[in-house]
């Protein structure tokens, strides 16, 4: 079930019935769990395989997910939601296996795309003959991790700011900062590319001391 676009009832609904799913899970209630599981294994899958883009590894890595939010179910806080709790711990998970492998799965992960919402740099291609999607995954291995997991969460499965906040442990200020940033440097980059004279966006002595400020990890619920 998507984490998004529902009305405010509906989140109150949701949560609540989160909370009260995962009360039951501690009793001893395995099926109170499975319906967790089936809440969001859909999201969660499609999330890990941005990253991954195998399926089977995918898979893997959404069973590692729940395993580990149930291991640690104790640790997490009712007055919070569940959804962006166990996005953290399944996104963390995916990047861990990638750095262990030494290789990164953004290569690959705006392949996908929809139509209705492209990923649009702001600048034509002059070049006849170019696979577009090619020169986007190039532009984005370019630009550093913090940056891009946020662009994936925001502009791809669509995660509100707040989401995103609760997914990567930061403030909202720092979010909106990294998602301006990632922006600003998607298109830079790929105005270096297309032979335009980019309006480079250099980090600033203000800009890291902004962000240093904002950066701070939110007292919460980690694992």
């Amino acid at each position: 079930m998507a984490l998004t676009s529902i009305t405010p009832e509906e989140e109150q609904s949701l949560a609540i019935s989160d909370a009260r799913l995962v009360e039951e899970t501690k009793a001893g209630d395995q099926q109170a769990f499975g319906s967790l599981v089936l809440r969001y294994e859909k999201r969660l899958y499609r999330v890990i395989y941005r990253f991954v883009r195998e399926e089977l590894l995918a898979e893997d890595l959404t069973q590692e997910t729940f395993l580990r939010v149930y291991e640690n179910l104790g640790q997490f806080d009712l007055s919070r939601r569940f959804g962006p709790w166990l996005f953290r711990i399944g996104v963390n998970l995916t990047l861990d296996y990638l750095r262990k492998r030494k290789r990164r799965g953004w290569t690959a992960v705006f392949s996908d795309v929809s139509p209705e919402r492209p990923m649009n740099p702001g600048v034509s291609d002059p070049r006849d003959g170019i696979d577009l999607q090619e020169e986007v995954h190039r532009v984005m291995s370019e630009i550093p991790e913090k940056y891009r997991i946020i662009l994936v969460l925001r502009e791809l499965e669509h995660f509100s700011t707040a989401e995103i906040a609760a997914i990567v442990n930061r403030k909202e200020t720092t979010v909106r900062w990294r998602l301006a940033e990632a922006r600003n440097r998607f298109k830079s980059l790929w105005m270096l590319r297309m032979g335009e004279s980019p309006p480079w966006h250099n980090e600033t002595a203000s800009d890291k001391t902004a962000e240093s400020e904002q950066d701070d990890v939110r007292s919460g619920y980690d694992v």
